[in-house]
């Protein structure tokens, strides 16, 4: 049988299975026979492109795959993701203030507003700012990256806001779909908490050198060198499983980072506050 789109002679042709046509190895693909049916060929489909990153089980949420590819190196924002991150925002800002009341009387004469603010601030950028790194990584590799709430997430982070024995922050995460290998999936995991490191590492270095009340520096450095360190846990939905499946190299430098800096800053935030 002969290529529909060269003319050679080929013993076992492939059929396109959008037009029908049956071509040779060169001209199978629907992109190398100008396939009339090309439209077909990339549109999304659920088998083609699964959810990758996150274990969808463990998230109550649907995913809308997209009718197009996502324009690889920009960042979008859909108003869907905007309602749910002001939703977040209110309910991690809502766990920030709560831990602040240790460390006052409940006298309000008693409060420092401005580090209040400043540290509630600082919490609250720590956590979107990991969760972004994601969002900007996945998306500058041309998936579909977009925040999320989650039902049991949200209640939880609620909870923590309302209660002083625990605290869980966890009210969402950013969704990925688009077909991915093992080492993009690891960089995209190994984004959040590189820029958690980075930050804690900035927020130490001022807590050390700047001649200021520093208390704000040292929780900043305190609060980003956990959420890297929990974060790189190998196992299960952390990003660090997913970070040592790809390089067990990277996660270990990630992670030998992560535990130096929380001992770091442990040290500077009991010499501060005790």
């Amino acid at each position: 049988m002969k290529c529909d789109k060269c003319g050679i002679e080929v013993f076992l042709p492939f059929k396109c299975q959008y037009c029908g046509g049956y071509f040779c190895s060169e001209h199978r693909l629907p992109e190398n026979h100008q396939c009339p049916q090309i439209e077909q060929a990339r549109l999304p489909k659920e088998e083609i492109y699964p959810t990758v990153v996150r274990n969808a089980a463990l998230y109550e949420h649907t995913v809308t795959y997209p009718p197009f590819e996502q324009i690889r190196g920009r960042t979008r924002f859909s108003t869907k993701e905007i309602q749910h991150l002001a939703i977040a925002t209110l309910l991690v800002i809502g766990v920030g203030l709560s831990m602040m009341i240790p460390y006052f009387q409940f006298s309000v004469s008693d409060i420092d507003y401005v580090f209040v603010a400043s540290a509630t601030l600082v919490f609250t950028a720590s956590f979107f700012i990991h969760e972004m790194a994601h969002k900007v990584t996945a998306q500058r590799n041309g998936l579909w990256a977009e925040f999320r709430l989650t039902l049991l997430g949200a209640l939880v982070t609620l909870l923590s806001a309302l209660s002083p024995l625990f605290k869980i922050i966890s009210p969402g995460a950013v969704m990925v779909s688009g077909y991915a290998d093992r080492k993009r999936i690891g960089e995209i995991s190994i984004a959040g908490p590189v820029t958690n490191i980075i930050l804690s590492t900035a927020f130490l270095t001022a807590s050390f050198l700047l001649p200021i009340d520093v208390r704000v520096f040292v929780l900043g450095a305190y609060f980003n060198s956990w959420i890297s360190l929990i974060n790189l846990i190998p196992y299960g939905i952390f990003d660090g499983y997913k970070v040592f499946s790809w390089s067990k190299f990277v996660w270990a430098l990630c992670f030998s980072a992560a535990v130096a800096l929380t001992l770091l800053s442990y040290n500077q935030y009991t010499t501060h506050f005790t």
